[in-house]
This record gives structure tokens, sequence and C-alpha cells, in this order.
């Protein structure tokens, strides 16, 4: 299978911790990583359907599909292991419902959860995941 890419806030201390949460989370690598603000992340999404302006918000781009919000989020737990995938059940709650969430939760981040002076740099052991 490709590789899915997620693409997130590299300032935002919530997406960071979520991207942690993914590697511990996916021992195949089926992830990689940008940050929204890389020169990466904009040549991936220059080659895909991105929505304009880019949302606020974690990006999956997987099968040549660009997923935004709550269906990037379960599209995400999806892949991860036992019991992440369960999430996914969560699907059948109405789109406007889980991106209503997403968003207050998008919109309160850097309040509730704080943020960095500059992108995250990678350690040595996974600097390959992520984009340049």
């Amino acid at each position: 299978m490709a590789h899915q890419v997620i693409l997130f806030d590299g300032v935002c201390n919530l997406c960071n911790g979520f991207v942690q949460f993914v590697i511990a989370r996916d021992p195949d690598a089926c992830f990689q990583f940008g940050a929204l603000q890389s020169a990466g992340a904009r040549a991936v999404l220059g080659r895909h359907d991105a929505p304009d302006p880019i949302p606020d918000t974690i990006l999956l781009v997987a099968d040549g599909t660009v997923y935004t919000g709550s269906s990037a989020v379960l599209r995400i737990a999806r892949r991860l292991t036992f019991p992440w995938p369960l999430a996914f059940a969560f699907v059948v709650v109405p789109r406007p419902v889980r991106d209503w969430v997403y968003r207050i939760v998008a919109r309160h981040r850097y309040r509730w959860f704080g943020r960095r002076d500059h992108c995250m740099v990678p350690t040595a052991g996974i600097r390959a995941r992520f984009l340049d």
C-alpha cells in the first residue's frame, strides 16, 4: 500500500502530540507526516485536489483524496493498532456533527494546549517518515 500523508499544524502542541500518538501506534509505518507550514506539504497538496484555502485542520492525503477534519482523524484511527480502529465506528455520526466538535477543539487548541515557536524537529529514528 502506498504511504498515506498526514499534514498537521507544525506549531500546535495538540497536533504534534497527535503525530507522536500516531507514530507509536503505526508499526507498519503506513503514514508519512508533514507540517502544513512546510514546502513538502505544499508540494503534496499541489498534486491533489486540496481545499483552498487550506483549512486550519489535520489533513490526510490517501489514495489521491484529501480528507479533512473528523473524516481525516477517523480514517487515521482506522489504520492504527487495536483498539483505535474501533473509533471508525463514529463515522455513522453525521459529518456536520463530527466536524462541529472537531472545529471547537481546533479553534481553541492553542489556548488549551499551547503552541511552539517553530515546527517540530523529528528525531533521527523517525526522520525518514517526514516530508522534506
